[in-house]
């Protein structure tokens, strides 16, 4: 187990999953199923009979009951995409070998530096085995960690009969990262009661709350005209929209928050001297937090364009996901059992909330109430991304506790 876990996340990290939000297909990207075939593969190989790639991407696997009594079908769930933030293509994985506490200057691009007083959890590394990028990518950590240690969780139970436990659903979704990870996921085939995103940070952690999460998508239509003709008359669709996002309030940020605060975010804007369009993404951690953001949004939208009365403007609203608290809170035993299978792997577990989402967030309101456990990886979503080979191996020992913890207790 110590060293499987590593090679397989080394090998699948080298393996472009970028999604695309851009794109209508599921999954966004074609390349996403390279990642797929390799993963059916790994499983059928090591006795996961059923395993498969579906047409949207998903691979989907069981391993069986090994025990007469009823047990709950738990589900381990993990993503198979990395994010667009940065870019994915030709992962040079590094392993710094027996950590010694210093800081990580990354060979690739040596301007970037993993400072250890910018991630303190690097405090906790010392004598371990980091395994982080060149600097000119990211890791894939996130969720590629996940996945290392589902297959390897699952290559432990079933090379070891003697550990008691039920049926365990696998599921390998796609496009997590633009938010349609499970758009297509057939609940019905998949048959678990509980579930378990491994997708999280710090080792032993569990968490039970996400944000609640809203897109807004907001058009705006100037007055387009030929320069030379334009005073009192041309209203710029790029300049209003770039008016729309300097009265932004700077507390509400993802860069001015913490903790339980949501935050209001334009996460992209394009356009031309007649049209623009600004995407934002809202988060709180309950519907009245969410309710009070996008009414700030729109207030501000509609002051700016008083100022152009030439000009109009659309405001849409799309769900993304809530608050899975709202559902765990009525199934405590799935927290309860984590709680217990992250203590006897060695650790004291700590129970926390996501300031973002999961796969998990939206699964628990279609019937399959979802915690989010630890992968292992740190600093998502950039080059500084980083993961350690111990980190990663807890969190193998603690899916194998888990499936084990829900035997004895059901």
């Amino acid at each position: 187990m110590t060293q499987t876990v590593v090679d397989r996340f080394l090998r699948y990290v080298v393996i472009d999953t970028q999604s695309d939000a851009a794109s209508p297909t599921q999954p966004s990207t074609e390349k996403q199923k390279n990642l797929g075939r390799v993963l059916v593969a790994d499983l059928l190989a090591i006795g996961v009979n059923d395993a498969h790639l579906d047409e949207h991407g998903y691979v989907y696997g069981t391993i069986p009951s090994n025990v007469d009594k009823p047990v709950p079908v738990i589900c381990y769930c993990s993503h198979m995409d990395t994010a667009t933030d940065f870019t994915g293509t030709d992962v040079k994985p590094q392993i710094v070998k027996n950590y010694d506490g210093n800081d990580i200057r990354l060979v690739g691009n040596t301007d970037l530096v993993i400072r250890r007083s910018e991630h303190p959890a690097l405090a906790d590394q010392i004598g371990n085995d980091i395994i982080t990028t060149d600097g000119t990518t990211l890791l894939g950590a996130d969720d590629k960690a996940g996945l290392a240690e589902i297959v390897t969780a699952a290559d432990y139970l079933l090379s070891h009969p003697e550990i008691p436990h039920g049926t365990i659903r696998i599921l390998f979704t796609t496009d997590e990262e633009i938010g349609r990870g499970v758009d297509k996921v057939d609940i019905a085939k998949l048959g678990a009661a509980f579930g378990y995103t491994v997708d999280g940070e710090t080792a032993g952690h569990i968490e039970d709350e996400s944000f609640s999460a809203d897109g807004v998508e907001i058009v705006i239509w100037g007055v387009a005209i030929h320069p030379g003709f334009a005073k009192g008359r041309m209203e710029n669709a790029i300049k209003i929209a770039s008016r729309i996002i300097d009265r932004l309030p700077p507390h509400m940020a993802p860069e001015t928050t913490e903790g339980r605060e949501g935050f209001l975010h334009p996460t992209n804007l394009q356009g031309t001297m007649e049209k623009a369009s600004i995407s934002h993404i809202v988060r709180a951690f309950d519907e009245e937090g969410l309710k009070q953001e996008k009414e700030v949004l729109r207030r501000i939208v509609e002051g700016v364009m008083t100022e152009f009365p030439g000009s109009t403007f659309s405001f849409t609203v799309k769900e993304q996901y809530r608050n899975m608290k709202m559902v765990l809170d009525r199934n405590p035993e799935i927290i309860e059992n984590a709680l217990e299978a992250i203590r006897r792997a060695g650790m004291t577990p700590v129970r926390g909330s996501i300031r973002g989402g999961t796969d998990g967030s939206r699964l628990s309101f279609m019937g399959l109430p979802c915690a989010n456990v630890f992968a292992g990886g740190h600093a998502f979503h950039s080059p500084l991304e980083w993961v350690s080979r111990q980190d990663m191996e807890k969190a193998v020992t603690t899916l194998v506790e888990l499936a084990r913890v829900w035997e004895e207790r059901s």
